[in-house]
């Protein structure tokens, strides 16, 4: 009762402040954010990491780092250890560093003058943060609802993260064009044009959303979809996501970043299938180099991958 509470108060105050004010605010209130005012610890990870079978800063890391895959939702006893992290200055601080290693590297590029270069952004946790949201679900700690979650995006009040905002608008000065890539579908057009517009994300080359019908992987779609950005003649200079999934799969562009989100996962798996020329069986290469030859094996393993 006492995190709901806390949650509700955490959204009020967000939406009376707007979301620069609301993420200045969650810094400076790093000895005792906004969302343990109830109970109060004394930093992101305070003594709660200390009671888990593995330390939660040790899960974070893991999540980070793409040692710990797979996984669905945040530990339960790890969840205010997430909403601390997250509300507190220690995401925003985190991100400014990715940010600023990101607009160094950019500064730096000599541009072909073509107009052609363009640099990928992705939505959900770059572009727009769902701190709104996940505050009442738990920091990730609850199973991921997608009806409540479309609920909430078809609002299209999600608050810009102001670190992304501000490589953004960076990028649009030095002659790089914006393009938005994500995971999210169609269906979610309207609302997210409208809301990454609201938030101050203009000028964007393009908009790619997934197709509703088509359920393939976020790795292989993105991916996907860089390449036919590559076909067309862009040049992919640098992409951003929170996802492994979002910059791991060529083309990925010249250089990568990542922004921290340990609220929840999407895999990075993906299988290629491509005929053999005879016998009519297949050949099955994993992204880790490995290969299946056995028809069945790779069935079960690519249905497990789609679900």
């Amino acid at each position: 009762m006492a995190m709901a509470v806390a949650a509700k108060l955490l959204v009020i105050l967000m939406t009376l402040l707007g979301s620069s004010a609301a993420w200045d605010a969650g810094a400076l209130l790093d000895e005792m954010p906004v969302i343990h005012m109830l109970r109060p610890l004394q930093s992101s990870g305070g003594g709660l990491s200390l009671h888990a079978d593995m330390p939660c800063d040790s899960w974070r890391l893991a999540v980070e780092t793409n040692n710990r895959r797979d996984w669905s939702t945040v530990p339960a006893n790890c969840e205010q250890y997430v909403g601390n992290y997250m509300m507190g200055g220690h995401y925003r601080a985190d991100s400014k560093v990715v940010v600023d290693e990101a607009i160094a590297y950019a500064q730096g590029l000599k541009l072909g003058g073509g107009g052609k270069e363009v640099w990928v952004f992705d939505v959900d946790e770059i572009t727009l943060s769902n701190l709104p949201y996940y505050a009442k679900h738990g920091f990730g700690a609850e199973p991921y609802n997608w009806v409540e979650f479309t609920k909430y995006a078809q609002q299209a009040n999600a608050p810009a993260l102001p670190e992304t905002l501000r490589l953004y608008n960076e990028l649009k000065e030095l002659g790089i064009k914006p393009v938005i890539l994500t995971g999210r579908r169609e269906d979610k057009r309207n609302a997210t044009d409208h809301n990454l517009r609201n938030q101050g994300y203009l000028g964007y080359e393009k908009l790619l959303l997934k197709p509703v019908d088509v359920k393939v992987p976020g790795i292989v779609f993105k991916s996907g979809e860089r390449k036919k950005l590559v076909d067309a003649g862009y040049v992919i200079v640098g992409n951003i996501g929170d996802q492994w999934s979002d910059i791991l799969g060529a083309p990925e562009g010249a250089r990568t970043f990542k922004l921290p989100n340990p609220m929840y996962y999407t895999s990075a798996r993906a299988i290629l299938i491509s005929p053999s020329a005879f016998n009519n069986t297949i050949s099955i290469v994993r992204t880790d180099g490995s290969t299946v030859h056995s028809l069945m094996d790779a069935y079960h393993e690519f249905i497990s991958v789609i679900k």
